[in-house]
């Protein structure tokens, strides 16, 4: 049986786990259940951005009239789309591969593992072990317990990407982040949608104010239910009926389309590795438990990214992944903070959140809030964006910011600003000593924390 100094599961995020201990010298072994590269890489946030790309370019277009601009789409290649995503991943993958291939003192083992003593894993066969273990396994799409699920032949994040014909009409379990990229793509692209959402709210993450604009904006261009439980999922010849039940009313909701996205979540492939044979921990949903440094419950096993569902966005696990690897070597132990983890939602419009939201900074801070639509700047009129706006929540003690979130153009742009001044945990003077660009769509954040009001309770 070989022994590795440093054994890193998961070629995600893991991978920058191993590349720095092979910096220090040390023999390494990763191990991946494959497609290399991870979920990010190869059925997540790239694949689904080549994608949403295309879907932007129609819904610019179609909204092009606000602006005294009347054009029409003659032609979608559904095809073709799909085609040169998968061969921009298949070109990322390889290039990774060519390089696993050329490292030294790394051993690659592409299979399925599985934990069978205490630091021991076991794939397809071979047994090896690691002396300091990174788990970066990941996660996959949960499936509900509907009824009649198992019957049906359902599209996830993940199979959808294989699809070189266009549905004409889906229908998405589930309002979260997924779905609304999802949703937004299959739309443009020409399908008939239908969201059906079990929660009051579209992305019930976020605040109700942007909750409440992407639920009015989605809806112009697809049927959107919320606060409706599927109950039953059933074949009706060539396609597929969805039957739900409205939370509030109780009655009954029929839907018929050719196809079923599932994306009403994730969960850790924690289960796979069987991790109870190595002694480490998970909570009741099966997240690998982790602490401020990512140290599991096993000494010289330490845990990031989705797999411990803390963050669940490949640029949390990328330093995740290089705080694990600080702690791992030096004594003077460095915390993961979560505070200034940003996300994106690339929806149409898209949404951009840093932070807390009202409600949370309200249990223990006394906060100000700073408000601004795109059209109080210059940029904003001019893009006729009437409805998109931006939040600021202030500490009124400190003036720090606890959090920021925007919904309309470039948002996930816009909002790296104040990310910087969260990091460096700097107050909001921070904001006015630059001078921006006139007129720049960037005068959005100094002008909402120029707006600050207290708060009605």
């Amino acid at each position: 049986m070989k022994e590795y100094d440093v054994l890193v599961i998961g070629s995600g995020a893991g991978i920058g786990v191993a590349s720095d201990a092979l910096s220090s010298g040390v023999k390494v072994a990763v191990v991946d259940r494959g497609p290399l590269g991870g979920t990010c890489l190869n059925l997540g946030c790239i694949p689904s951005k080549l994608l949403i790309a295309s879907a932007d370019r129609v819904a610019e277009i179609e909204s092009s009239k606000k602006l005294g601009v009347e054009a029409e789409i003659t032609n979608i290649n559904f095809k073709e789309i799909m085609e040169r995503m998968r061969t921009i991943i298949t070109k990322d993958r390889e290039g990774m591969r060519e390089g696993i291939k050329h490292a030294e003192n790394l051993d690659f083992y592409e299979g399925t593992g599985h934990f069978v003593d205490d630091y021991t894993l076991e794939i397809d066969g071979k047994k090896i072990k690691g002396k300091k273990i990174f788990i970066a396994a990941g996660a996959r799409p949960l499936i509900p317990s509907v009824k009649g699920i198992e019957s049906i032949d359902y599209l996830t994040n993940e199979s959808i990407l294989e699809l070189n014909k266009l549905p004409k009409s889906v229908v998405i379990l589930g309002g979260g982040y997924i779905s609304c990229e999802f949703g937004h793509f299959l739309a443009g692209m020409g399908s008939k949608v239908t969201i059906v959402q079990r929660n009051q709210r579209l992305v019930a993450n976020e605040e109700p104010e942007i909750s409440d604009l992407l639920l009015n904006e989605m809806s112009k261009r697809m049927t959107i239910h919320t606060d409706t439980e599927v109950i039953e999922v059933l074949k009706e010849g060539d396609l597929v009926k969805v039957i739900g039940k409205n939370k509030k009313t109780g009655e009954n909701l029929e839907i018929t389309a050719e196809r079923i996205l599932v994306a009403s979540g994730r969960q850790p492939n924690s289960d796979i590795l069987k991790i109870e044979n190595t002694g480490v921990e998970t909570d009741a949903r099966g997240f690998i438990k982790a602490n401020e440094y990512l140290e599991t419950s096993k000494e010289n096993i330490w845990a990031f990214g989705d797999v411990i569902g803390k963050s669940m966005f490949r640029h949390s696990a990328n330093k995740e992944a290089a705080y694990a690897w600080h702690n791992s070597i030096h004594e003077k132990k460095v915390p993961m903070k979560y505070n200034a983890v940003p996300h994106a939602v690339f929806s149409y419009p898209e949404i951009a959140s840093v932070g807390m939201k009202e409600s949370e900074a309200k249990k223990n801070h006394d906060i100000l809030i700073g408000f601004s639509r795109y059209n109080d700047v210059a940029k904003g009129t001019a893009m006729h964006e009437e409805e998109s706006f931006a939040k600021a929540i202030i500490d009124k003690e400190t003036n720090k910011v606890l959090g920021f979130h925007i919904i309309g153009p470039f948002a996930s742009i816009l909002i790296q600003e104040v990310i910087n001044v969260m990091e460096y945990d700097l107050d909001i003077r921070a904001f006015f000593k630059g001078i921006r660009i006139h007129p720049a769509l960037t005068e959005l954040i100094s002008s909402t924390f120029g707006n600050l009001m207290d708060t009605e309770d």
